[in-house]
């Protein structure tokens, strides 16, 4: 498949566009400035904000598209953006992947929620459930619309673990937001770019999936893993929200407090997925060198 793809340069879209390659796809990156990738690579020039832009990208050769891009914070920019990514895409079947994550099923109690589960998005991502279901209504239109929702994602030093890395450096001990008894469903950032590439080539319209490996991972137990990470001896201590909403913003230290068991069992179920890396906690206590992909490396 020929697949444009948004978000490409970043962590999950980096490994992503690895993936899609090992496995014989080609990439077209979807850029503000082509001479940020290499002169091999194929780009369409624009911007997630100018749905001109966004529109002349998805030509008739393109097969499917992936917006993993990091949304504009307006909804109106956002809907926009999805109704010029999929116009061209009505009437064909060709697929569309939207990602949005798991933080707009708000707090969830202690029992696993799957995909069926109402949305109660915090507000950090306050108005994502509404494109969500922009995305899927375009299923109607014959096109192959999926919704993916990533856990916390995690690897290769990156993510939100990477950043508990860094506080545990300066602070010289773990830290995180909340309680004790706080948990997050997690995802290594390798077995996500898998389930991208599955929910591109085998998802049904209007699929909503989850993208979680892991349904609840202590928060407590990651922060003293990051410690390790940093050198340390495996230490952790509360952060307060209040003083952390003064350096990272209240809604990311909302984000950061909240407490979630989520289910990724529908993408196993329905699509394959076997989702093999290290847990997050063995990563962080002994970092691995990423794995070489190949066409075949399935977990």
């Amino acid at each position: 498949m020929k697949v444009l793809v948004l978000g490409s340069t970043g962590y999950i879209g980096s490994a992503v566009t690895r993936r899609l390659t090992a496995d014989g796809h080609q990439v077209v990156h979807f850029v503000k400035d082509a001479g940020r990738l290499g002169p091999d690579a194929a780009s369409r020039v624009g911007d997630l904000g100018d749905p001109a832009s966004l529109r002349a990208a998805v030509t008739d050769d393109i097969d499917a598209v992936l917006n993993l891009a990091t949304p504009t914070g307006d909804e109106t920019a956002d809907a926009a953006a999805v109704d010029a990514l999929t116009e061209r895409l009505r009437g064909t079947g060709r697929a569309f992947v939207y990602t949005s994550g798991v933080w707009v099923l708000g707090a969830t109690g202690d029992t696993a929620v799957d995909e069926d589960a109402a949305a109660d998005a915090i507000a950090i991502v306050g108005y994502r459930p509404r494109i969500e279901q922009r995305v899927l209504a375009t299923a109607a239109g014959d096109v192959r619309a999926v919704v993916l929702r990533p856990g916390i994602v995690y690897g290769h030093g990156g993510g939100i673990p990477g950043l508990m890395t860094g506080w545990a450096k300066e602070h010289g001990t773990g830290r995180y937001v909340g309680s004790p008894a706080t948990r997050w469903p997690m995802v290594h950032v390798d077995d996500l770019a898998e389930l991208f590439v599955l929910a591109l080539t085998k998802a049904e319209p209007g699929s909503l999936l989850h993208g979680v490996a892991h349904e609840a991972v202590p928060v407590a137990a990651l922060a003293a893993a990051t410690d390790i990470a940093a050198g340390g001896t495996g230490r952790a201590e509360t952060w307060p929200q209040e003083q952390a909403a003064d350096v990272v913003g209240a809604p990311f230290a909302e984000a950061l407090a909240l407490n979630q068991v989520v289910s990724g069992r529908r993408a196993v179920t329905e699509l394959g997925w076997r989702p093999s890396r290290p847990y997050v906690l063995t990563e962080l206590a002994a970092p691995a060198a990423p794995a070489e992909l190949t066409g075949g490396d399935r977990g």
